[in-house]
């Protein structure tokens, strides 16, 4: 799919405008078109293979942690931590180096800044292919991942728990296995592909602002403000190891009363990261943004970064307080579940909608208060006007990704955690064993969704930022300023429905593709139990293999139809109202609808988002809760509520709500690279 849609990039690009700075550095139609194709493949591949490093480290680890725990708690926490932090340094790492090799080979290509050819500040535009491909195979990777993981596990539990009355991970459940391979395929895979997604498109929009803010300033060396997201990142790669690394082996009994709390290990190496992101992001911000014009400039700067650091803390504690049984929301919600599965249900549903408010309170402010410090830090352009604050904004999503690698290693520690729970479960180890697994899978549980939480505040943050470059792109071809979209304008107005709608549409299709693989997986293990009594007794061993093979065709033929709608909508609303546009005398509509429908997209992708990862959170930790023995224990009527509320949630959290973090950027990154033929 990428292949095909790089030719059809390639087609769009030879025949469409180039803009006037472009011709006069000499570069074609012909060379723009196949940096910004090969970009774009580039981009496609590294995101693929971010996914697959992975996949690959975790299904080696997850065995690693199961013979730790039979030793000791704290042995098998440290596994998991490191394996899931491999895994999270190669993606960033891997996000840092690709858009540096191809930022050099470009910048070597074009002899940058040697009289009468390229300025660097106009390098990082043909860059956006590369976001454009990560953001491509994210997509697909986060969809068919939640299909593939999701459809698994509604299967197994359904039947298995529900039915048969077998415990999670029991061998006897013919989707076991299919269940235990889909949390690598939707948390590692997908996840990796995902964020490596959102830190290429971060240090490109950004690398964009601040080339176009130091043209406009006219400073002499604008190569520190293009550079900075990028040493940024190369420290969060160091300061993050240290992270990890403070997560030592001290001795312990292996008895699960006397370990700490995994979490609160977890939040110690995260508190050591952020001071670290707060030291090294003050440093870079005076080497690289200090300026003669404005002499405090990087004070503000460095203040934006504070912004975005304290922005992603917040958030990861906003997510862990409505998602962990430790606090009153999952608690209250537990109890729904004791008079009936159908209180749970909306015990859940008005958690979730209400866990919407604190988030968008918090990204809200941080927008306004770094715009504000960016336009403030002294930065004019040649008429006097403040120049500074969308890069201020570029500079605080920065700083909201500048502990993204430890996030990121949180997140993978919990499917190799859930994994190790499997194996133990399955091998028959002691219960002791299986108390230390459960333990880490529960943390792991609640890491998943506080970076769930993480990835949506980053994705906001960065969709302002594209569309942001995505405004200076189209008033770079048209000629003319574009600097605002009036939603008094009925088409302008339409394009933003259309944009809201495209939300929706896309949460529906991909939860109604879970649900149609997971009712294959329900008949596929019920007829398994039928037509193999001995099953049950151990006598006869399940067809794993069956049930494998269903949920990954399903996922892959699943996942096309709402990664299409992605891709062609906004393609197809631009060109539609251009043609109008042309007809009308309105030779910008068609830029501007598709300005509206991203704005109105990215606002409500991420109230969806939100509201789908937090319930579906809940609700699985709610049933975590009571499998502890609360309000009557496994088994009980109680339990089979909860087990309900889990089953509805695992859609939401792991298929609608991940994917439409990613698809938002996605649409920012196709109007980006699409901008040429909206006008």
């Amino acid at each position: 799919m990428a292949l095909l849609l790089g030719l059809a990039i390639l087609g769009i690009y030879l025949f469409r405008n180039i803009t006037p700075q472009q011709e006069s550095s000499g570069l074609g139609r012909v060379t723009s078109a196949y940096i910004t194709v090969a970009a774009f493949l580039f981009g496609a591949l590294c995101s693929g293979v971010a996914g697959y490093v992975g996949m690959w480290v975790s299904v080696r680890a997850n065995v690693r942690v199961s013979s730790a725990a039979r030793r000791s708690a704290r042995e098998a926490l440290q596994i998991a931590v490191r394996a899931g932090g491999f895994s999270a340094l190669v993606v960033v790492g891997m996000a840092v180096m690709g858009v540096a090799i191809l930022y050099a080979i470009l910048y070597v290509w074009f002899g940058v800044d040697s009289t009468g050819t390229m300025k660097a500040t106009d390098l990082p535009l043909l860059l956006v292919g590369y976001g454009f491909g990560a953001s491509f195979v994210a997509l697909f990777a986060q969809l068919g991942g939640g299909i593939f993981t999701k459809a698994a596990d509604v299967g197994a539990d359904l039947v298995g728990k529900v039915e048969q009355g077998i415990p999670e991970d029991d061998p006897r459940n013919p989707a076991v296995i299919a269940d235990l391979v889909g949390d690598n395929v939707g948390d590692c895979a997908a996840r990796g592909a995902d964020l490596f997604e959102s830190i290429a498109a971060e240090i490109i929009s950004a690398m964009i602002l601040g080339g176009t803010m130091a043209q406009r300033c006219k400073i002499e060396d604008p190569s520190g403000f293009i550079l900075f997201p990028l040493v940024v990142h190369s420290f969060d790669l160091v300061i993050s190891s240290v992270g990890i690394f403070s997560i030592r082996n001290k001795r312990d009994s292996g008895v699960i009363g006397t370990i700490e709390d995994p979490m609160k290990t977890l939040e110690k190496g995260y508190s050591v990261t952020i001071f670290l992101a707060v030291l090294t992001f003050g440093l870079s911000t005076r080497w690289l943004l200090y300026t003669e014009q404005a002499p405090t400039a990087w004070l503000n700067f460095a203040l934006c970064g504070l912004v975005g650091i304290v922005t992603a803390y917040v958030f990861v504690w906003i997510s862990k307080y409505y998602t962990d049984y430790k606090y009153e929301p999952v608690r209250t919600l537990a109890l729904a579940s004791s008079t009936g599965h159908g209180t749970n249900i909306i015990a859940g549903v008005s958690l979730g909608l209400e866990s919407t408010a604190l988030p968008v309170l918090v990204i809200s402010l941080a927008i306004v208060s770094a715009f504000w410090l960016g336009r403030t830090s002294g930065l004019t352009d040649e008429a006097g006007n403040p120049t500074g604050g969308l890069f201020g904004t570029a500079v605080a999503t920065m700083g909201m990704l500048s502990t993204a690698a430890y996030v990121l290693t949180m997140d993978m520690f919990g499917p190799i955690a859930d994994n190790a729970g499997g194996i133990v479960e399955m091998s028959q180890q002691p219960e002791s064993v299986r108390e230390i697994t459960d333990v880490l899978d529960a943390v792991g549980n609640t890491t998943k969704a506080t970076t769930k939480g993480f990835a949506i505040g980053s994705a906001a943050l960065a969709s302002f930022l594209l569309f942001s470059a995505y405004m200076d792109e189209v008033a770079a071809f048209a000629q003319e300023p574009f600097k605002q979209v009036d939603i008094a304008i009925p088409e302008v107005f339409v394009g933003g429905l259309l944009g809201s709608m495209l939300i929706f549409l896309f949460s529906a299709w991909a939860c109604a593709a879970v649900g149609r693989t997971a009712q294959e997986v329900v008949n596929e293990v019920r007829r398994q139990f039928i037509e193999r009594p001995g099953i049950m007794d151990y006598k006869e061993k399940p067809d794993y293999g069956r049930c494998v093979s269903i949920v990954a065709s399903a996922s892959l033929k699943e996942m096309i139809k709402p990664g299409a709608l992605a891709i062609i909508s906004p393609t197809v609303a631009g060109v539609i109202f251009r043609i109008l546009g042309y007809y009308t005398g309105h030779p910008l509509l068609g830029a501007k609808v598709v300005a509206s429908m991203l704005m109105f997209a990215t606002v409500s992708g991420i109230l969806m988002a939100l509201f789908l990862n937090t319930a579906g959170g809940a609700w699985d930790n709610a049933k975590k809760y009571i499998e502890t023995g609360a309000l009557g224990g496994k088994g009980s009527d109680t339990h089979k509520a909860a087990v309900t509320g889990d089953t509805v949630g695992d859609p939401f959290k792991d298929t609608a709500g991940p994917s439409l973090h990613v698809l938002i950027k996605m649409l920012a990154t196709i109007t980006l690279v699409m901008a040429p033929i909206f006008l």
